[in-house]
């Protein structure tokens, strides 16, 4: 390849110029230039190349004979030459080493990227450039991978819909992903580089127990923390509930830092706790389904001997004389069966054996006549009745008798709860879809105690002394409500007072073409 004839040509140039005096032997220089890892030029003071290597010519895949003597500037990517000769060109000038990215020309037309390093030497008699070339072809591809795998791992972390943050080891921020930046509400850019502490986004006393949990064997492991559920602070200070899991980052043996997965909880647990409503809901169902067809058969079996007596004591109180004193006891007996085929009836509809006419009827009508029979109770005298009663609510259809024994037991229940005195409301609302109709009742009450509330539509639960109360109250109002599509809401405070919510379909009836500014609940 010529490298012999350019190294002599070589002694010749550079002899001079290696020391004062001293020859190197040829066999020197030539393992110098030959057998290292760069590639060398040297280029004459007109920027001609005098040698070139056999490296270099493996690099390019050149031949000697190509590169001897031609301009350097051939050689060179076009668009690096004027950038090059502004630096090189400098015969009157002191030009220190300097190195830059060089794009060389290859044998088959293609340019290769070097690592290349001049070093002029203006000083001489006959000036020289030398130039060191290093293949970086093998670091091209090395730092594309890096920057590939640098390039997913960060798009893995960006996409994750889990909040994702890691902490150097005394705490300062230095990953914060897009959702931890939606869980936290901080943006990355002003947490990460130390502006905000690790410890901020925890309540107090969090972050170390994280810490002592992930250096301890139990929860995973040194170094790990399998999920556990605590709350963390956003950046209004609430507490937000999450599931976390954690590890920590090790170089030879020391820890350097800390990363946690974020797992927001708060849909999930919403969904959990409509599931147990609805689980509640089921069983509530199942549970008044049993007892349904428990009061029908009670029902049929003492109707009948209900209606004897009360056919043989109306016959009796007949036969008698207005002033016989036996008299006011017979219409006792009397005035009682008669309540008691009442209670007989409400337990047949109970129990869903008798079936009550539905049609079109005006909820906000049963709930006034229903109020027009109570509000002259003694027990509603020091009540103050308040009725937000939208005027604009459809028809519903349903059976205007049983959903008025509804309205009265919730407005009783209400007094009974204010013991006579307090605030009763009762709003009724069409929802946004208009295919619902809620009638709510509020009341300044005692509430109800929260182990209660899963109770009180249980059949034959009450917390009432013996001999008040309407019937079977609340089970028979649930049912009925539950005949006609429904169901009941309750919430409650001890000491706040109590709201029932009776949500009911509206069916087949023309909605109002009135435009409502406010349709929700």
């Amino acid at each position: 390849m010529g490298s012999t004839h350019s190294l002599k040509r070589m002694d010749e140039k550079v002899r001079e110029g290696v020391g004062a005096g001293v020859k190197l032997p040829e066999e020197v220089l030539w393992a110098l230039l030959e057998k290292g890892d760069n590639g060398v030029l040297v280029l004459d003071a007109n920027t001609n190349i005098i040698y070139a290597n056999q490296v270099f010519l493996n690099i390019t895949g050149l031949d000697f004979s190509r590169v001897l003597n031609r301009s350097f500037y051939h050689f060179v990517d076009p668009s690096q030459v004027e950038s090059l000769k502004s630096v090189l060109e400098k015969p009157d000038e002191s030009c220190g080493k300097f190195c830059r990215e060089t794009a060389f020309l290859k044998e088959d037309g293609s340019y290769i990227v070097t690592d290349t390093c001049f070093s002029p030497d203006y000083e001489r008699a006959s000036p020289l450039i030398y130039v060191y070339v290093r293949d970086l072809t093998e670091w091209k591809v090395i730092e594309g991978e890096l920057k590939k795998a640098n390039s997913f791992f960060v798009n893995l972390i960006e996409s994750s819909v889990d909040g994702i943050i890691a902490a150097d080891i005394k705490g300062n921020i230095i990953i914060f992903n897009h959702s931890a930046e939606e869980l936290i509400g901080y943006k990355a850019d002003e947490v990460i580089g130390g502006k905000l502490h690790i410890t901020e986004i925890y309540p107090e006393g969090v972050a170390k127990e994280i810490m002592r949990k992930l250096r301890s064997e139990e929860y995973g492991g040194v170094g790990k923390l399998t999920p556990i559920r605590i709350t963390v602070l956003n950046r209004k200070g609430e507490e937000i509930p999450i599931e976390l899991s954690a590890a920590l980052v090790y170089e030879e043996g020391r820890e350097i830092a800390s990363v946690g997965i974020f797992t927001d909880l708060r849909e999930r647990l919403k969904i959990e706790e409509q599931l147990q409503q609805t689980h509640l809901q089921l069983l509530q169902s199942e549970k008044m389904a049993s007892v349904g067809k428990l009061a029908a058969g009670v029902a049929h079996e003492i109707n009948n001997p209900l209606g004897g007596i009360l056919i043989y004591a109306s016959l009796m109180l007949e036969d008698m004389a207005e002033d016989d004193p036996r008299r006011s006891d017979i219409q006792r007996i009397v005035q009682e069966t008669t309540r008691c085929k009442e209670i007989v009836k409400s337990l047949l509809e109970f129990g869903h054996q008798s079936g009550p006419k539905f049609e079109p009827m005006d909820v906000n009508r049963a709930i006034v006549d229903g109020l027009f029979f109570l509000e002259n109770q003694a027990i509603f005298h020091n009540i103050e009745v308040t009725k937000d009663l939208d005027p604009f609510l459809p028809r519903i259809m349903g059976n205007a008798s049983q959903l008025k024994q509804v309205f009265m037991n919730m407005a009783v229940n209400a007094a009974d709860a204010m013991a006579g005195n307090g605030r009763l409301t009762i709003q009724t609302r069409l929802s946004e879809d208009e295919t619902l109709v809620q009638v709510a009742f509020t009341d300044t009450g005692v509430g109800i105690p929260e182990e209660n509330l899963s109770k009180i539509f249980d059949p034959f639960f009450t917390t009432k002394e013996v001999g008040k109360g309407t019937g079977l109250g609340l089970a028979v109002c649930y049912g009925i409500v539950e005949k006609h599509g429904g169901h009941i809401e309750v919430e409650s405070k001890v000491g706040e007072g109590t709201t029932f919510r009776i949500i009911l379909p509206v069916k087949g009836e023309q909605r109002s073409e009135t435009i409502r500014e406010d349709k929700n609940f």
